[in-house]
């Protein structure tokens, strides 16, 4: 059951986010190496997240298993995350549903460390959205569902909740 008391919540978040954060920094080891162009290194674990909802707590949990993952593994592990649907919102510039500004740091960390975000186009266009109104560092595949597939024939390990 989550503090009632506002300096409660205050200090949990204050510690989730600087677990995090902290985690990560200690954690230079994670910072991935895979690139575009560089897929001979090929990493142990390989996973990727459907992230296709749009609440804050589903979007912290996904971001949460990564982080660990990143922790636990460090290069050795490669990250998906497939944004689809309500999901799209989590990496858009001026999203139109609320994403706390704390979220959308934590996107920002996780690429930093070679976390992928895929951005479904088929979403994209049904929200009338271009490449201009995602991070910079968002990947356009053109349809979401096949992009996870695909990345399951090489191999990935699909995660959905």
């Amino acid at each position: 059951m989550p503090p009632s008391n506002p300096v409660d919540r205050a200090r949990r978040f204050a510690l989730k986010t600087f677990g995090l954060l902290g985690g990560l920094l200690v954690a230079d080891r994670a910072r991935a190496h895979h690139t575009e162009t560089h897929f001979e290194d090929r990493s142990t674990h390989n996973i990727v997240y459907q992230c296709n909802k749009g609440e804050v707590e589903y979007w912290e949990s996904i971001l949460f298993s990564a982080g660990e993952l990143l922790r636990k593994y460090g290069d050795d592990v490669q990250i998906v995350i497939s944004v689809i649907g309500p999901g799209l919102h989590l990496i858009g510039k001026r999203p139109q549903r609320p994403v706390p500004p704390e979220l959308q740091q934590r996107v920002a960390s996780l690429a930093a460390y070679g976390v992928s975000f895929h951005a479904c186009g088929n979403t994209m266009k049904s929200l009338k959205w271009t490449e201009q109104d995602l991070v910079s560092f968002a990947k356009i595949v053109p349809i979401g569902a096949d992009d996870i597939m695909q990345l399951q024939e090489q191999g990935f390990s699909y995660i959905s909740w």
